[in-house]
């Protein structure tokens, strides 16, 4: 064993795991702060009327901008990503990432209307894809290949990523109902402020190839790339004038960006000169897992989309004769996240190298999103109020037990499987797939209504079960691929 990976076992300053983990944690709790608090209150922003504080776009388009705007930001993980490893390193990218971040919070808090929500969500989906491209793949720069703490050690950095998915929603909507909604904006630019603070005293602490550029672009390149850069954004500015990028296409459009890069991306690693054999057969063996953790996010993600309309309008939120607003809603699955979270860190701790395998905690965590799902049949087809805020208490612990089966686990499998000059861009590859599955639920939500709950929920319930079940079948042949990576 090396210096390194004997120091890096032997770092088990923050409970258990190493020091360093508790600086990455800081920054990702008030990173997630920031960003559920604003997202837990954008979508009724979007859609309530003029005289409710909103700007009273359809709840159509409104789902649309949402879905595009959180696939744009696991799909700006790919831009972080290649920063990182051709330019900057995964460190300052994300410190830089963190700044873009603060700057859109602050801009949908000042700025009005549509321009407001246009300059602010661009940043913030620019910034976050930085910042959670690289601090995952520097949590998992801190441990050695074959330490089994690793599992347990994102458990904690989703721990962490709760935290602050928790009290965001709840301050955030607490000073919507009260003040306004860009109150509430302008807490998640105070938010991200502590957490680039507290980031900016811990710094030193991260191992010393968090600064290491681990696949330099040659110098004679950079023009071209920043020719490409300046085209790119002219087309896109070009596509907004002339109305291509309507509202209402725009997840759409996030959608087949997501999916385009992901191919280019498995083609790019697969036919690498620089990927050994063993590397590639454990590229091919991620592929059925990305495919399942995008049909996964497809469904959770509703929980900003469908679960928000259907918390604002069929869901009894009275408690004791108050009204419980909206956006609070969704600081449930983070609860649970918190509770269980420690729990699953805990048994696969124990159980070690006994634990069950990654397809098979990906195959389970698929289907039972699906059961959660069917979950929502008993309540459907009754009337504004009607759905018992008990009921999707219980839907939403379902969510987490199957999140936790797949996405703190999905981060942890990315840098196993990455190739040794694609490790950050890996787990960008990982985030592609949230992109694309959170881009499909804001397509998907515009089927919902309160008259289509039962097929709607029924039948893409049923599809994630038979999705994970292909990949329960299939699971033996993805071990032989994985070559010795549980």
């Amino acid at each position: 064993m090396s210096e390194l990976a004997q120091a890096q076992r032997e770092d088990r300053a923050f409970f258990g795991q190493p020091r360093a983990l508790a600086n990455l944690f800081g920054v990702e709790m008030w990173e997630r702060f920031s960003f559920y608090g604003m997202q837990g209150i954008l979508l009724i922003y979007l859609y309530y009327s003029v005289a409710e504080g909103g700007l009273g776009i359809s709840q159509g388009t409104a789902t649309s901008i949402v879905g595009a705007y959180g696939g744009t930001v696991y799909l700006s993980t790919v831009l972080g990503a290649w920063i990182a490893d051709r330019l900057a390193g995964p460190e300052r990218t994300l410190f830089w990432a963190a700044v873009l971040v603060m700057c859109g919070h602050i801009a949908l808090g000042l700025l009005p209307g549509l321009f407001g929500v246009g300059v602010g969500l661009v940043l913030v989906a620019v910034g976050s894809g930085g910042v959670k491209s690289n601090a995952s793949s520097l949590v998992g720069s801190l441990y050695a290949e074959n330490d089994d703490r690793r599992d347990a050690g994102f458990s904690l950095f989703y721990l962490g990523i709760n935290l602050g998915a928790l009290l965001g929603p709840l301050l955030t909507g607490l000073l919507q109902t009260t003040l306004g909604f860009h109150y509430g904006f302008g807490l998640a630019a105070v938010g991200m402020a502590i957490g680039l603070t507290q980031y900016a005293f811990g710094r030193r602490r991260l191992p010393p190839e968090a600064n290491v550029v681990p696949n330099p672009l040659p110098p004679g390149r950079r023009p071209l790339v920043i020719a490409i850069a300046v085209a790119g954004a002219v087309l896109i500015a070009v596509l907004a004038v002339t109305g291509v990028l309507r509202a209402d296409r725009l997840a759409t459009i996030v959608i087949v960006l997501s999916g385009l890069a992901a191919v280019v991306y498995f083609v790019v690693i697969l036919s690498s000169h620089g990927v050994t054999h063993v590397e590639r057969r454990r590229v091919l063996a991620f592929i059925p897992m990305f495919v399942a953790s995008a049909a996964f996010w497809s469904l959770y993600q509703q929980q900003f989309t469908v679960v928000t309309i259907y918390s604002d309008e069929r869901l009894d939120r009275h408690i004791l004769g108050w009204e419980m607003p909206v956006a609070w809603v969704q600081s449930i699955n983070p609860i649970f996240v918190i509770v269980l979270s420690g729990v699953f860190a805990a048994l696969w701790t124990r159980l070690g190298p006994r634990q069950p395998s990654t397809p098979v905690k990906f195959a389970l965590g698929t289907a039972i999103m699906g059961v959660a799902f069917l979950l929502f049949l008993p309540m459907a087809g009754g009337g504004p109020g009607s759905a018992p805020l008990l009921g999707l208490v219980g839907i939403l612990f379902v969510f987490t037990i199957a999140e936790l089966l797949i996405s703190p686990v999905g981060l942890s499998l990315s840098t196993k499987l990455a190739p040794a000059i694609f490790h950050t861009q890996m787990v960008a590859l990982f985030f592609l797939s949230i992109a694309l599955g959170t881009a499909m639920s804001g397509v998907l939500a515009g089927f919902y209504s309160p008259t289509s709950e039962v097929p709607y929920f029924g039948i893409l319930g049923a599809v994630a079960i038979v999705l994970g079940g292909l990949l329960l079948a299939i699971t033996p042949m993805l071990r032989r691929l994985m070559s010795g990576v549980h």
